[in-house]
């Protein structure tokens, strides 16, 4: 196989997010990062585990040029002290475990530095996937059904059939190939839509191909480990220290937060009247949408902040149906976008990976992500999911 990533550009922009605010507020912390296929039904080979590493060496040996640095300078909110670090840095192959141990077929384990872990997760998984799509199935196929599908979405999106405001593509980690984005975002960028504005895409480096939005703020390891990983801090208030930190980075730049970390009711605990004027809004990535939305407006309404000048951005398990329907329900009392993955980057005739490469260990201590439903939390450790939970009720209860 040609090699898969073939620029550090090629993540989530909200890695660059999260690099900066560790590079300068927690630049020692130590991280463990554990994959996770939650399908059941999976079984990677011998010759895609092979492959897989293969391609995470070729990874390794990427650096930023010139010509990216100087893109990535273009966003107001990164700052020189950072991009004259990420000059410097590159992946390191020596961090990463990769074996044929667990029920899939394959383990991944990387362990080092917040600041170089934090790197690996979204070019690592998306790097799984392509070479179990092109290994397990006939890929030409694949990619032509893919095309098809995508071209009857992009269709209906041109014939006004789905109405949903602001929404850009979030689908690197589980796209089906490089090949499949860069259709994706290219077909999208390039038609206007009655009802529907695409806005950009998670991926830096289509992004720049693309004269496009570079779109993402902050995801669940930020919450857990800042709020988690200093073994002086009370885990219920994860999400406070987790906002604090930001707010000192970056001010009313670059601000939409993720609730449901320790789920969105202890987050609205810490979201009073000062974070919540100074974040332009909030992410939904788990439980009830519609419930999520009309919580979050009542807080702002409590507050005294008038919703319209905040948005609800949704990111979980999306489709232009579902988008539609959500921004029928709240667009006429709030701003709402949305962060479409797996349905735009990889909807074939098979079935998608579910996997995920989540932070288990921070500076020796376990972290948690609980979410708002079962089944997309992870914890190696049972009893510090329990003293976490425990923590949770104490303060809610008190």
């Amino acid at each position: 196989m040609e090699p898969i990533i073939k620029s550090l550009l090629e993540t989530d922009l909200y890695k660059f997010s999260m690099g900066q605010t560790i590079y300068h507020q927690f630049p020692g912390y130590i991280t463990t990062w554990t994959f996770k296929c939650r399908n059941k039904d999976i079984k990677f080979s011998h010759e895609m585990v092979e492959e897989i590493k293969r391609q995470i060496k070729l990874y390794s040996e990427l650096h930023f040029s010139e010509d990216e640095l100087e893109y990535l300078r273009t966003i107001k909110w990164l700052k020189n002290s950072y991009l004259d670090f990420l000059r410097l840095w590159h992946p390191r192959y020596e961090e990463f475990t990769i074996t044929e141990e667990g029920d899939c077929g394959l383990s991944i384990e990387t362990s080092g530095t917040w600041l170089n872990t934090s790197m690996y997760e979204i070019p690592t998984l998306a790097i799984v996937n392509e070479v179990y799509f092109r290994m397990k199935y006939e890929y030409k196929e694949l990619l032509i059904s893919y095309e098809r599908k995508l071209d009857e979405k992009v269709a209906l999106l041109r014939e006004g059939k789905y109405q949903l405001s602001n929404f850009s593509e979030f689908g690197l980690r589980r796209r089906l190939s490089d090949a499949a984005q860069d259709m994706a975002v290219r077909k999208l960028s390039e038609n206007n839509f009655p009802g529907s504005n695409f806005v950009g895409t998670s991926n830096v480096y289509l992004a720049r191909k693309y004269n496009v939005k570079p779109v993402g703020t902050m995801a669940h390891e930020w919450i857990m480990c800042v709020g988690q990983g200093n073994h002086k801090h009370n885990p219920a208030y994860s999400n406070w220290y987790a906002l604090d930190a930001w707010v000192k980075e970056y001010g009313v730049l670059n601000g939409i937060a993720l609730t449901d970390t320790i789920t969105t009711d202890c987050f609205l605990r810490d979201f009073k009247l000062t974070y919540a004027t100074l974040f332009s809004g909030v992410r939904h990535d788990s439980g009830d949408p519609y419930a999520w939305g009309e919580k979050i407006i009542a807080h702002y309404e409590e507050l005294g902040i008038n919703p319209k000048t905040k948005t609800l951005l949704f990111s979980d398990s999306l489709d232009f149906e579902k988008a539609t329907a959500l921004y029928k329900h709240f667009g006429d009392r709030i701003n709402v976008s949305f962060g479409i993955g797996t349905y735009i980057s990889n909807d074939t005739d098979v079935s998608a990976l579910n996997i995920v490469m989540k932070t288990t260990y921070c500076n020796s201590q376990d972290v948690a992500k609980l979410s708002d439903v079962e089944g997309k939390g992870m914890c190696k450790n049972p009893e510090y999911v329990d003293y976490l939970q425990r923590s949770i009720k104490w303060r809610m209860d008190h």
